[in-house]
């Protein structure tokens, strides 16, 4: 996972009309998130702060659980960070998702849960940002989500959902079993 360092900048770039992060060493990464999405001090360069630091550094545990490779764990915790700073509030758009019958009180950021579309799609979602009955949640899954039968999400894409379509979260113990060798 990379390693956030003081140099690492926001900035907006208007020739891709995208959020960018300059991580130095002539490295840029591009945020998934579409510009109309973004508040306007998305449009303004910062640097990457002590939270977002934070932020992306409490993420490793929880995204090692999943089934993804190092460099695409290390882009969904940034665009993570970049959501939970620069995304506009919006509105839940549950209907997509079937109710769960078992829900969780009070999601929090970096938590993987599991979603289902009404198509019967399952898929790991992390919560960047519990709005108190509705959590803003990000797609942890390389493959699309298939929301409908003709409307698909893409990895890393953020969706607003009321709290009762959240299954518990995933449980990061048994995710990583036959990961280590057991010794002794």
């Amino acid at each position: 996972m990379l390693k956030p360092n003081n140099a690492w900048r926001w900035y907006f770039d208007d020739a891709s009309t995208s959020l960018m992060l300059d991580l130095g060493d002539d490295m840029v990464f591009r945020v998934a998130i579409n510009a109309k999405h973004l508040i306007p001090d998305a449009f303004s360069a910062s640097p990457f702060s002590v939270e977002d630091a934070s932020l992306f550094q409490r993420m490793a545990e929880p995204l090692s659980c999943l089934s993804l490779s190092g460099p695409r764990q290390a882009e969904l915790g940034l665009n993570a960070v970049a959501a939970y700073r620069f995304h506009k509030p919006i509105l839940p758009k549950s209907w997509f998702f079937e109710t769960q019958q078992e829900t969780i009180a009070a999601p929090e950021w970096g938590q993987i849960v599991e979603l289902t579309s009404q198509t019967g799609d399952r898929a790991p979602f992390i919560i960047i940002e519990n709005a108190g009955s509705a959590s803003l949640c990000m797609l942890a899954r390389e493959a699309d989500f298939e929301l409908s039968a003709n409307k698909k999400m893409a990895f890393c894409g953020a969706i607003k959902v009321m709290n009762d379509r959240l299954s518990q979260p995933i449980p990061q113990t048994n995710s990583q079993k036959g990961r280590f060798a057991l010794v002794g």
